[in-house]
């Protein structure tokens, strides 16, 4: 369980927005949505523990994220809104690399599976600087093939640069992941469709 208890931000002397309190319970989505600027990817720092609340306090299965550190960091799968590739390592290299920053492995054979899976078929072996923006991004969020076992996903603008197909592809990452009890956090531009039988939390910045 995830909950916010009067967490509040405040960046460049401004308060984005205070007082925001949630609880997030396995198997459900939380979506954020807000102008730029209003404090969306703040909010998902904070969540993963990168960014400590002006005010309130954020808390893991009851326990404070800065006390966890380590054990939920374990716990936890961020995928920011840039690739963040090495463009001389190729698509199969920078996923096994992400996976094991992480804090994970990925053997060749199901790091390969999750490029294909992906729709990187032919593209495990080429430099991350030969792939469009698009297949980028799909390496980045290749890494949730291979995540299952871990219980929180923060995405910060997962579905930007993906075509029809890559996007039904996340979708039913997600859904599997919420169906296995985890919990996804997303930020997105754009309306997406999720399924109306998925459990959502939404909020507004």
């Amino acid at each position: 369980m995830l909950e916010l208890r009067d967490v509040a931000c405040v960046r460049g002397g401004r308060r984005l927005f205070e007082k925001l309190n949630l609880t997030l319970r396995p198997g459900q989505l939380l979506r954020v949505s807000g102008v730029n600027g209003a404090g969306k990817t703040s909010l998902l720092r904070m969540l993963c523990g990168l960014q400590a609340p002006y005010e309130g306090e954020l808390l893991w299965h009851g326990a404070r994220l800065d006390v966890l550190r380590e054990n939920f960091n374990c716990q936890l799968v961020y995928v920011g809104h840039a690739a963040a590739l090495k463009d001389d390592l190729s698509a199969l290299e920078n996923l096994q690399t992400a996976v094991r920053l992480g804090g994970t492995l990925a053997d060749t054979p199901a790091a390969r599976m999750a490029l294909q899976s992906a729709g990187l078929r032919g593209k495990e072996h080429a430099p991350a600087r030969t792939l469009s923006q698009g297949q980028r991004r799909r390496v980045a969020l290749a890494r949730l093939e291979l995540a299952q076992s871990q219980a929180l996903w923060v995405l910060d603008e997962p579905f930007n640069a993906l075509d029809t197909a890559a996007t039904d592809w996340l979708l039913g990452l997600i859904g599997r992941q919420l169906g296995c009890g985890g919990l996804v956090v997303l930020t997105s531009h754009q309306p997406v469709a999720l399924a109306d039988a998925l459990a959502q939390v939404v909020v507004a910045l």
